[in-house]
């Protein structure tokens, strides 16, 4: 696994949305994105890392941040978990791991001691120019806003 770093060029990507509809990241060119990479739709996780930003989602839009979220579920899956957490953000599924790949968050991942290929909890900040402004790897699912918030706010 080799994420990309901050000042690469975020790789271009079409994705369904949560309603299947394809969303590309050049349907944000100009503006600052944040794709978050989680391993799994529903789970207790990944809950409280959206519901983080659902939460929080008025300040980032005054930091002119827009969200993407990113899994592997397939977008029946992901359309079921916004509505039962009320997510105000769009969710992609990315079920054959392309864009996990190209993005360098797709590997092996050990859990209850098995291991297996997997998604790891990693996000980008995306400058409107296309290139990677921060990488987001140290965070805990609660905290995960807090430290986006943090650093959008030092670097207006």
């Amino acid at each position: 696994m080799n994420p990309l770093k901050a000042g690469d060029t975020a790789p271009e990507f079409t994705l369904p949305d949560q309603d299947g509809e394809d969303i590309s990241l050049s349907d944000f060119k100009g503006q600052r994105v944040l794709i978050y990479f989680y391993p799994k739709a529903m789970t207790p996780g990944c809950t409280v890392q959206a519901c983080g930003l659902r939460d929080n989602m008025d300040d980032l839009k005054k930091l002119g941040v827009d969200i993407l979220g990113i899994s592997t579920d397939k977008p029946e899956k992901l359309s079921r978990f916004v509505e039962r957490d009320l997510l105000n953000f769009t969710l992609l599924s990315d079920e054959e791991h392309q864009v996990s790949e190209l993005f360098g968050v797709w590997g092996e991942k050990t859990f209850m001691g098995k291991t297996y290929d997997g998604i790891h909890r990693i996000s980008f900040l995306v400058g409107a120019n296309g290139k990677i402004e921060n990488v987001f790897d140290d965070f805990k699912t609660n905290n995960h806003h807090e430290i986006v918030l943090n650093y959008l706010n030092g670097n207006r």
